[in-house]
């Protein structure tokens, strides 16, 4: 079971992401995933940040058509962690978290 926590902290204004930020503790993989998603996601369309979960989710689970740059941009330094079944939860709790805040789920979410 993976150890790994993180509070998200999200503000919409107008179905736009206003602010985003996290607070938590976790692997490298983990942190690094969460601190690079506040970045592509702030300033995004709800619709476009679903869309970019998506993507990324793509990436690191290798379901699906592969993203490139143009979709994903920097978040594409994830594409390795898919040769690492045991990491992808780790990558893709924020992304989770997200997801779940964008449709207003206020409960705990988990990877397991």
């Amino acid at each position: 079971m993976c150890g790994d926590r993180l509070t998200l902290f999200l503000k919409l204004d107008k179905g736009r992401i206003a602010d985003v930020g996290f607070q938590g503790h976790g692997c490298a993989i983990s942190t690094s995933s969460a601190s690079m998603m506040t970045e592509a996601v702030k300033g995004k369309t709800v619709a476009e940040a679903e869309s970019l979960s998506g993507s990324f989710r793509r990436l690191v689970t290798r379901q699906g058509p592969a993203p490139g740059k143009a979709e994903v941009g920097k978040l594409l330094a994830f594409g390795g962690v898919g040769e690492f079944p045991a990491r992808v939860k780790c990558a893709t709790l924020c992304w989770h978290t997200l997801d779940a805040a964008l449709r207003g789920k206020d409960q705990p979410v988990s990877t397991e």
